[in-house]
């Protein structure tokens, strides 16, 4: 069974919901509720992170970055199931009341001033971990990093040249996380459609012009993405337990054998296997 991962958007609308309760805040005290998520937690986090303020929110690719004024950065990936809360605050028209602790509430920060945020992970699929925040961008998890698609290294002629001569399909080009940082399956099959790209088209083969004009096609989806709240497929919540809504503006991902929804075209959607991930496109649009 196939299973989608928090992309950037989904990322970046959890860092969102954080910034008014966490930047700039002081945690009073870290609770670690167990030894390990996928991987082991740093040794003595609960004693690393107590009593320090929160000096920035930040994102790289699909991880949350917390620089600490310890002098470190608490690194957060959400994994398959991870699922930040925020309770204790008021989020728009509601309180949000402090929840009876749950059975997989394995970080818990209880924030001067009453705010709690709770990392609940019920496959433990995410990952923390905590580096010297002048060395954060050397860590294993954010080294080699291509350029965030939403920031001015990710630009036009960066993306010809990255393409230029590769053998790859397109969609597995943009998926290398080498070439840019943070993309995922649904996006890329939602931009490429959008740039009328097939995914199976090869990257060497996609001409300069149409690479140009991908750019902005990946930029105005996530933005798009990121405005809605994220989609919320399997196990996704924003930050304050609310739905994502990207997923109903899907013209290709999830929609096999259903019309394609460019006016006037007759195809329908197709679904491929790419590299083992789900491709969906429209033959009769993307070339």
């Amino acid at each position: 069974m196939e299973v989608a991962l928090p992309e950037l958007p989904e990322v970046e609308t959890v860092r969102r919901g954080l910034l008014p309760v966490l930047e700039g805040q002081v945690i009073e005290r870290a609770e670690v509720n167990r030894p390990d998520l996928r991987w082991p937690l740093p040794e003595r986090m609960a004693e690393r992170l107590t009593g320090a303020r929160v000096r920035a929110l930040r994102r790289r690719s699909k991880y949350i970055l917390a620089d600490l004024s310890t002098g470190e950065t608490l690194i957060v990936h959400l994994g398959m199931s991870g699922r930040v809360l925020i309770s204790g605050v008021m989020i728009g028209d509601y309180y949000h009341h402090h929840p009876a602790p749950a059975a997989h509430d394995h970080v818990v920060l209880h924030m001067k001033g009453g705010v709690r945020i709770t990392y609940n992970d019920a496959r433990r699929f995410g990952a923390m971990d905590l580096v010297a925040t002048d060395r954060a961008e050397d860590h294993k998890l954010l080294a080699g990093l291509g350029p965030e698609p939403l920031g001015n290294a990710f630009h036009e002629d960066y993306l010809v040249s990255r393409l230029s001569g590769r053998n790859t399909p397109i969609k597995s080009a943009l998926l290398d996380q080498r070439v840019v940082a943070g993309l995922g399956n649904i996006y890329v099959c939602e931009a490429l459609y959008r740039a009328g790209i097939s995914p199976k088209r090869k990257a060497g083969r996609v001409s300069a012009a149409r690479a140009r004009a991908l750019v902005p096609v990946i930029r105005d989806v996530l933005a798009e993405a990121i405005e809605a709240g994220g989609s919320s497929l399997r196990d996704y919540r924003q930050a304050d337990g609310e739905l994502g809504y990207f997923q109903h503006s899907f013209a290709v991902y999830g929609r096999e054998n259903q019309p394609c929804r460019t006016p006037g075209c007759p195809g329908t959607v197709h679904r491929i296997v790419q590299s083992g991930r789900s491709s969906f496109y429209c033959p009769a649009c993307q070339r």
